[in-house]
């Protein structure tokens, strides 16, 4: 199965080393450690860092943070809501809990960047005014074929679930989202999950969490729904988290005790952990 070329060789030897990890249990006494922040600007010196071997500086796990155009200026339509805090913590807890080397650091890319074809995994957020230029949607369309792997989160209710499709039809016309059933192999490839996670905000959470209230409208539907766009073969390479902020998990792991058992450790990471398996194992 194809992936982007670049990666081949990087991916063959991360792939072997994920495998063994597959069952690592949670030290749940060791997961909160005050990581997380005020709204005070992020100090990486403040969060965990860590040498990777030698022998793997040329073979690590990216975390790519895909940065975009919007129309929008409220917190939750950018490309930087949760930055970085939640990829720096959702990178310390691969590299804590996997065998997977895991950069420290992660990237920040455009979709025109030549850079994006080294990397298998891309992640977008806050798409509520999101609108791909049609050079990324050609982009796009050619890095997911060549095997790349696109996560969507941090969307919900009706009206977003309408952008985000909209603008993958025009990277992937033919091919709609199917929704994944609880049985799809990423609900259980690490962590055997027997319901599908659904992460509030913290906000929305501290406030009542409350659906109608911070989404505008149910439709019916607030349960949290993970579609796929598919390859020939079968492979997911693209992943929307309808009705979730599973990065809200990652980000605010340390600043609230409840929240983070509740939803950091039972969810966010579980599932950031399997979504990351299946890419580099597909």
């Amino acid at each position: 199965m194809s992936r982007p070329r670049e990666t081949d060789r990087r991916v063959r030897l991360v792939v072997t080393i994920v495998i063994g990890a597959a069952f690592v249990s949670i030290a749940v006494g060791q997961w909160q450690q005050g990581r997380g922040r005020s709204r005070r600007p992020p100090d990486r010196s403040e969060y965990p860092q860590w040498q990777i071997e030698s022998e793997f500086a040329a073979d690590v796990f990216t975390f790519v943070r895909i940065r975009y155009n919007s129309r929008g200026s409220v917190w939750d339509s950018r490309w930087d809501n949760d930055f970085p805090d939640a990829d720096w913590n959702l990178s310390y807890r691969l590299q804590q809990l996997t065998s997977l080397q895991v950069d420290p650091n992660g990237k920040v890319l455009q979709l025109t960047d030549p850079e994006l074809f080294h990397y298998p995994f891309i992640f977008i957020l806050g798409t509520r005014d999101l609108v791909f230029s049609e050079t990324e949607v050609a982009i796009l369309r050619r890095y997911l074929s060549n095997g790349g792997f696109l996560m969507v989160d941090d969307f919900w209710a009706h009206e977003e679930w309408l952008r985000i499709r909209e603008q993958m039809q025009r990277v992937f016309p033919d091919r709609p989202p199917r929704e994944l059933s609880l049985g799809h192999e990423i609900f259980h490839i690490v962590y055997d999950l027997h319901e599908k996670p659904q992460v509030p905000s913290i906000q929305a959470w501290r406030r009542g969490w409350d659906f109608e209230y911070w989404h505008g409208e149910t439709y019916g539907d607030e349960d949290p729904h993970f579609w796929g766009i598919h390859d020939d073969q079968g492979r997911v390479m693209v992943l929307l988290c309808h009705n979730n902020d599973l990065c809200d998990g990652w980000e605010r792991e340390g600043e609230d005790t409840e929240y983070f058992h509740r939803y950091s450790e039972k969810w966010s990471y579980p599932m950031g952990i399997n979504i990351i398996t299946y890419v580099m194992t597909h």
